[in-house]
């Protein structure tokens, strides 16, 4: 029998003097194979893998357990037992981690290439230009257009989606024997996350690198993992081969997140929707461009981050925006709320009631912002960045009422304990911190916060991606419920189509900058005609190891827009026109 990789024995972790929040945790790894550690936000997932390379924080004991390290080149190891010097040469170069939060987890003050490259001189002993050299080649596999302009970017200078991606290649480049993915494809677009999960797969095939995949997309371990174990506070409650796990789940909590996972419908005829003249929200030939500093003598660097969008939202509707990492999504949302302006010829018109005067907000007088901000709000991506860690829940509540001069202390507090009751927390947690609650409920308090104005259109940006599938759900659930009981509208921004379906009422697709399908989301599932729509349907994991991302077809329809059929074929912004193929159904194609 081969000896495993990674074997962990009852293995418990707590903090103080509180019950175990991880107990008596047993899996193994054996070489080559990868295994899927599964559970809600909270359930034990990721402190147990941080156990392995002994980077818990200060607070945390590790009350019982032994993990045993078979390495290729040394003899079997008690992590828990070598001094820390021995635990440096095995962290980052046998043993690898991929952490969920880039940006909390890359330097800000250095460049990404040599953040990366610092991997191969530290354990490998190569020169810089040799690093550089194998860098740029990972850069490439992991799906950067341009590795030499990532070598050379900071953190900042790149979106959540390319950050993560420098993360999974800081991670890869020193070819590993164990890889542990703790939600490495959160942030990712389902194109690139296909193409991510296709590289570790190849890397598997190459080097024998076994992997852990911390993760609560139940598509992505039917897609990736050949053992399968489920945690709920704390414990295991349920083990074994995907086949086995995936197929037929045994215990009631594995079941629960199955019903929970979000699912493209299988719809069979379209249902055709008749528009409204009342719209809320119109981008029209909205283009927006960048000038990044080049460095040095050369000429500074022009970059289209959208071109010609032309978006309508009608009133108590949800338009969603779809695309990849850098497709230009939230700089429409920010020009949307006027935080950002349009290049000349754009223009962006609110109609607060209906049947009211448009206001531009391109070109507002700053009373007239005043009054916008208090009618448009955003629930942004990553709620723990969006709260001030400094101030109490009630401060965080009140203070846009604060602002616009809302009220009295007392009925401003009264309106912040009414609108957690809106998002299903208890009026007591005011006096808490943000991190004193989960990801979910902090997502919860974003929402709650952006409702104390009293707002008529919420931009939503990305607002589940980071969740896992059961809290999503309820995300989902209250987003629904809110617009129904009073009358928003929302922008709402995702990379997800299965989160998608379920929400929006029409879907624009964006690709580089440009729309290149939109219509309403039965009619867009039910007959893609886009290659990158197709591709973004086809990178969509399904919780069903029969059913497998095909590659290829993702690989066709992400790929360079001059690689695409004739028909839909174009280069730089030089794209064809949006046209209606059908009722509704708009393509950007050559007639």
């Amino acid at each position: 029998m081969t000896t495993p990789l990674l074997e962990v024995c009852n293995l418990s972790i707590g903090f103080g003097a509180a019950d175990p929040v991880v107990r008596d945790v047993s899996f193994r790894v054996m070489p080559g194979e990868t295994l899927a550690l599964v559970g809600e936000s909270g359930s034990g997932k990721t402190i147990s893998c941080r156990s392995v390379l002994r980077i818990l924080p200060e607070t945390a004991q590790i009350r019982s357990g032994t993990i045993n390290f078979a390495s290729a080149s040394g003899p079997t190891v008690d992590l828990l037992a070598i001094k820390e010097r021995a635990m440096r040469a095995i962290r980052g170069d046998q043993i690898s981690m991929i952490f969920q939060e880039p940006m909390r987890s890359l330097s800000p003050l250095h460049r990404l290439g040599d953040q990366v490259a610092e991997v191969l001189t530290l354990h490998r002993n190569l020169s810089h230009t040799e690093a550089k050299k194998s860098v740029l080649e990972t850069f490439e596999r992991v799906g950067f257009p341009d590795p030499a302009r990532v070598w050379k970017s900071y953190p900042f200078e790149m979106s959540g989606g390319m950050r993560q991606r420098a993360m999974i290649a800081m991670a890869m480049v020193a070819k590993p024997e164990l890889l542990i993915a703790d939600e490495p494809t959160t942030a990712l677009d389902v194109t690139t996350q296909a193409q991510v999960l296709g590289l570790i797969k190849d890397l598997q095939r190459d080097t024998g690198m076994a992997v852990i995949l911390v993760t609560h997309d139940l598509g992505v371990v039917a897609n990736m993992a050949e053992s399968v174990v489920v945690m709920n506070k704390g414990r295991i409650m349920e083990s074994g081969p995907a086949a086995a796990v995936l197929g037929a789940p045994a215990h009631g909590y594995t079941k629960k997140l199955f019903a929970a996972a979000p699912t493209i419908p299988q719809v069979a005829n379209p249902v055709e929707r008749t528009k409204s003249a009342d719209n809320i929200l119109e981008l029209r030939s909205v283009c927006k461009t960048y000038t990044m500093r080049a460095g040095g003598w050369r000429a500074p660097q022009k970059i289209t981050a959208c071109h010609q969008v032309n978006l309508t939202l009608e009133r108590g509707k949800t338009l969603a925006v779809v695309g990849e990492s850098g497709s230009g999504k939230t700089t429409c949302a920010r020009i949307a709320l006027g935080a950002e302006a349009p290049d000349e010829g754009g223009h962006v018109l609110f109609r607060a009631e209906a049947n009211a005067e448009p206001l531009k907000i391109h070109a507002m007088t700053p009373a007239e912002r005043v009054g916008f901000q208090k009618q448009a709000q955003m629930v942004f991506q990553d709620p723990y960045s969006s709260l001030s860690p400094r101030m109490r829940i009630s401060q965080t509540m009140t203070e846009p009422m604060e602002i616009h001069k809302i009220g009295t202390k007392a009925e401003r507090r009264e309106k912040a304990e009414e609108m957690l009751s809106w998002v299903g927390l208890d009026p007591s947690m005011l006096v808490r911190f943000p991190h004193a609650f989960s990801g979910g409920q902090r997502q919860r308090l974003s929402i709650a916060r952006a409702l104390t104005l009293n707002p008529v259109l919420l931009v939503c940006d990305e607002p589940t991606s980071a969740l896992d599938v059961s809290v999503q759900e309820q995300i989902l659930k209250l987003l629904e419920d809110i617009r129904d009981c009073m009358g928003l509208s929302y922008l709402f921004i995702s990379h997800d189509l299965a989160v998608v379906a379920r929400i929006a009422d029409e879907v624009a697709v964006m690709r580089q900058g440009v729309v290149v399908e939109q219509a309403a989301p039965d009619m867009l599932f039910y007959n893609p005609r886009h290659p990158y729509t197709r591709a973004l349907i086809a990178a969509q994991p399904t919780p069903d190891v029969n059913r497998p991302i095909d590659l290829n077809l993702v690989s066709q329809g992400a790929g360079s827009p001059a690689s695409w059929p004739d028909e839909f074929r174009f280069e730089g912004v030089a794209a064809p026109a949006l046209t209606e193929l059908a009722p509704g159904h708009k393509v950007r194609c050559h007639v």
